[in-house]
């Protein structure tokens, strides 16, 4: 329940500039829009043409950037951006992205959204063979391998590397000569490229940053690509052909923004559709259909809509309380709740409550919610979940990676609903989902990463086998 406290987190949200003036602003400006993919740490590379230049920190995209100097160092025509959330190393300075390297010939930075499944055997293997990693993070073994490898060109060299990683990536590397683009033969993270109207290109994890500083959708990065942007223009190359599409699910269902399109399908729209087929499958008597703020307000509505009941505020978020008070334990969660929401006594009170929220990971909030309804007033409350069970663990680029952490993986659907006091508990099927999206691509489970509900993983986990 409830994103923020439910600790299920999108590991990071990438930005890229290539051929504008004031680049380092215009990442800023893209950065700010995908402030909800990562709120642990920010960063931004320039480049002026001879050098690279960067400024990076902990902490939200504003607090990073507190001072004018800080982003006004940041001087030149081309620039790549993050924004963190750990899912594979510590939350500190040395891991902060975009990460920089100063090598005797050259620099290059990079920046990563995903999550490698092979990376602590390729971080042995290198280590063994005298490399020094400056990061916990798995981003760095990328660069690593580049730098070890004999073939003649740049070009060439990334290719072999990437050849060599496994699991979930979107890169973003950045020379004093080009802006290098890749994503994983199976595309499991969201990646475009759009035109600015001065002709530079820019590249961001979602559509949304490229509205944001007045870009055109170009085109949808796809699996296995290797994509290269420089003064001569855009060079579009494959360092893999063995690709499959299986994009994260879990975009569509609550990572991305509702203004986003991921492959030309908008995640608002999708989220109603998830709403809706969830009110075919699992009707409820009830009065008032309310969503959980913000991500599950799109399915609530498709809910309502289908079902034929008024779509309800029967919750306020406080939005003055940002995503940085994520606390450790289940006490302190609970009691940010009690910050974060509130129930609207005049909308709910002796009322039936469909409660709708976009899905239920380790369920440790569900209850105070639901009491919050019926402390307001609710006489029943059915909760009406719009995606399916969360059963097993992620390891490609979300920070769940123990099953012992879902409380779907050993709590039937009674069990969790007699643990959250509602009056009734209903999931989304796979097929609901699957339809909803509506990707319709030639692919197992219609190219969606599934393996959250099912366990179906679409590649082997390497490092992370023993925890399947």
């Amino acid at each position: 329940m409830l994103n923020e406290v439910k600790s299920l987190n999108e590991e990071c949200g990438v930005f890229g500039v290539w051929g504008a003036e004031n680049a380092n602003y215009l990442t800023y400006l893209g950065l700010h829009s995908l402030q909800h993919r990562g709120q642990e740490g920010a960063g931004i590379v320039a480049n002026d043409g001879k050098r690279l230049r960067t400024y990076r920190n902990l902490g939200l995209l504003t607090q990073v950037f507190s001072k004018p100097e800080f982003l006004n160092s940041l001087v030149g025509d081309s620039a790549i951006g993050h924004v963190r959330y750990s899912t594979a190393g510590e939350n500190k300075i040395e891991n902060v992205q975009p990460l920089l390297f100063d090598f005797t010939d050259s620099q290059i930075a990079l920046a990563h959204n995903g999550n490698l499944t092979n990376a602590i055997t390729l971080k042995k293997e290198l280590e063994e063979k005298g490399h020094i990693f400056k990061s916990s993070s798995d981003s760095e073994v990328l660069v690593h391998l580049i730098k070890v490898s004999n073939a003649p060109t740049l070009h060439e060299k990334i290719v072999e590397a990437l050849n060599k990683i496994q699991g979930g990536f979107a890169y973003l590397l950045l020379t004093k000569d080009a802006l290098i683009v890749a994503l994983d033969s199976h595309g499991f993270r969201p990646l475009s490229i759009g035109k600015l109207p001065n002709g530079g290109f820019v590249v961001a994890s979602e559509t949304c940053a490229l509205d944001a500083v007045g870009a055109t959708l170009i085109r949808n990065v796809q699996p296995g690509e290797l994509i290269t942007i420089s003064d001569s223009g855009m060079e579009i190359d494959h360092w893999t052909k063995k690709t499959q599409l299986a994009i994260c699910s879990m975009e569509f269902i609550y990572f991305a923004r509702p203004d986003s399109d991921i492959l030309g399908i908008n995640v608002h729209s999708a989220r109603k559709r998830m709403g809706a087929n969830l009110a075919k499958e699992a009707p409820a008597d009830g009065d008032i259909v309310v969503g959980v703020p913000n991500s599950s307000l799109s399915a609530a509505s498709g809910y309502a809509e289908e079902i034929g009941l008024p779509y309800e505020m029967g919750l306020i978020k406080n939005q003055y309380m940002g995503r940085e008070f994520i606390q450790p334990t289940k006490e302190l969660r609970e009691k940010s709740v009690r910050q974060k929401l509130a129930a609207v006594k005049g909308v709910v009170r002796g009322k039936r409550v469909i409660l709708v929220d976009d899905s239920i990971v380790r369920g440790t909030t569900c209850a105070y919610i639901v009491q919050l309804l019926r402390d307001a007033g609710a006489v029943e409350v059915h909760l009406r979940i719009a995606s399916p069970r969360f059963m097993h663990p992620c390891f490609y680029g979300i920070d769940i990676q123990e099953k012992s952490e879902l409380i779907a993986a050993h709590k039937s659907i009674p069990e969790m609903n007699q643990m959250f006091g509602s009056d009734s508990l209903k999931f989304l099927s796979e097929d609901g989902l699957i339809k909803a999206i509506g990707l319709n691509a030639d692919a197992p489970y219609s190219g969606l990463d599934m393996s959250y509900f099912n366990g179906d993983y679409p590649t082997y986990l390497y490092d992370y086998e023993s925890k399947k």
